[in-house]
């Protein structure tokens, strides 16, 4: 397949034959990560099966809260394979809550969109009822950092009393345009009006919280552009934003860099603490 297609700039060019290993290794340590105590699995925050999130808290008293946002381009994969992100992000200070979302194309995107911002509010309140004050930081992956930077342009358009500290945006795509002419729109049934609504890329503004834009240096040019972009239009509207390729990492490997405990997300996460 030509290079300079779609398909092969977000599907078939971002696969790697590492990924079944690696994906194993996030397995067990996912089985690792539900050995500790003090897990809450499955709470819901809406009524669609999926409607539901996963929190585990730090040993210390906590900064704040990662609200993170899978992968799997809106249509595929479930918390349950992240939970490993749990301990490291404990380890930095931080409570952890994993976000379960409906699927494409039993929903809409703009759907997804929404029960993100449900789940949001269930995790603030949730947080709040048990005393785990502190920042709120948005953390999502692919299609979740999407949905992590809608949720952070939704909260610059509002007096929400919930302020977002920061938004760690990994491997995101933001203009959902070029997608339309890919097999992944058979499930997300975008059109060309739908795409463009969909594309928080148009619809940047001022007051959005801070952004850390972080991809794999050994993704597709595509996925390089799509972070760049966004970290650009998101300075341009006088937000602040960092833009960060991880050297030697692919599309799923950059989460290893993520949970780094003397690494940039460590670091950033604390110069938003209190925030």
């Amino acid at each position: 397949m030509h290079p300079n297609t779609a398909e092969f700039q977000y599907v078939t060019g971002q696969m790697r034959e590492s990924f079944v290993e690696l994906l194993a290794r996030f397995e067990a340590c996912n089985v690792q990560a539900l050995t500790m105590p003090g897990w809450e699995l499955d709470l819901p925050y809406g009524q669609h099966a999926r409607e539901v999130i996963d929190v585990h808290s730090s040993d210390a008293k906590a900064q704040g809260t990662v609200v993170y946002f899978h992968a799997g381009y809106w249509q595929s994969r479930d918390k349950s394979q992240f939970r490993f992100l749990a301990p490291a992000f404990n380890a930095m200070g931080w409570d952890m809550a994993l976000v379960n979302y409906p699927l494409c194309p039993e929903v809409s995107v703009a759907g997804i969109v929404a029960s993100a911002a449900q789940a949001l509010k269930k995790i603030a309140t949730h947080q709040s009822e048990r005393g785990r004050t502190g920042s709120i930081v948005l953390c999502g992956h692919s299609a979740g950092a999407h949905l992590a930077i809608e949720l952070a342009l939704q909260q610059a358009a509002t007096t929400s009393p919930l302020p977002i500290a920061g938004v760690v945006a990994i491997s995101g795509v933001y203009d959902l345009q070029p997608l339309l002419d890919t097999t992944l729109n058979t499930r997300l049934k975008l059109d060309t009006d739908s795409a463009k609504d969909c594309s928080p890329t148009h619809r940047v503004r001022p007051g959005a919280a801070p952004a850390l834009f972080m991809w794999g240096d050994t993704e597709t040019p595509a996925f390089h552009a799509q972070s760049q972009d966004m970290a650009r239009l998101w300075q341009l509207q006088g937000n602040v934003a960092q833009c960060s390729a991880v050297a030697h990492a692919d599309h799923f490997s950059v989460l290893e860099c993520v949970t780094a405990p003397d690494g940039l997300v460590a670091k950033t996460l604390q110069s938003w603490a209190g925030g």
